[in-house]
């Protein structure tokens, strides 16, 4: 997965391709209560398919205001050839009850207003619509949804 990533000219897998134990390792720390200034506690989880890594879910554990505008408790991605094929919704859906298992009763998640993939995934998960903002990043105008666990 980290390689079709790469050749697809995104680097979010970079760290794993060059070191996939300092990756696990950062992936480990990362669950901690006590991170830095700009990172809050989480960790992720691979969804695979026939011993083929397909997707991965990245779950945070507290908002901060940036994360509440752009962000959110979640994060995942599928990779680009496993697209369209339902792997987004049932990744979240299986991601859902875990921060229901941290007291997360309230989940906030977030996609780019042009990635109507991504929102489609967020509304058969449930998801409510409850604004858009504009990334601090790319500049694009983001939705921000709400999907309540109880």
């Amino acid at each position: 997965m980290a390689a079709e990533w790469s050749a697809s000219g995104e680097t979010r897998y970079a760290a794993a391709l060059s070191d996939f134990p300092g990756y696990l390792r950062k992936v480990e720390d990362g669950r901690r209560d006590i991170q830095s200034a700009d990172r809050v506690p989480g960790t992720e989880y691979w969804l695979e398919d026939g011993g083929k890594i397909v997707a991965c879910v990245r779950l945070r554990f507290r908002l901060t205001a940036e994360l509440e505008q752009e962000g959110g408790h979640i994060g995942y991605d599928v990779r680009p050839t496993m697209r369209r094929r339902g792997y987004g919704t049932h990744l979240l859906r299986l991601a859902l009850p875990v921060l229901d298992g941290y007291g997360i009763r309230r989940v906030r998640i977030t996609c780019d207003e042009d990635n109507i993939g991504s929102a489609k995934i967020i509304e058969r998960n449930g998801g409510v619509l409850s604004g858009t903002g504009v990334s601090r990043e790319s500049g694009k105008t983001v939705r921000q949804y709400w999907i309540e666990l109880r």
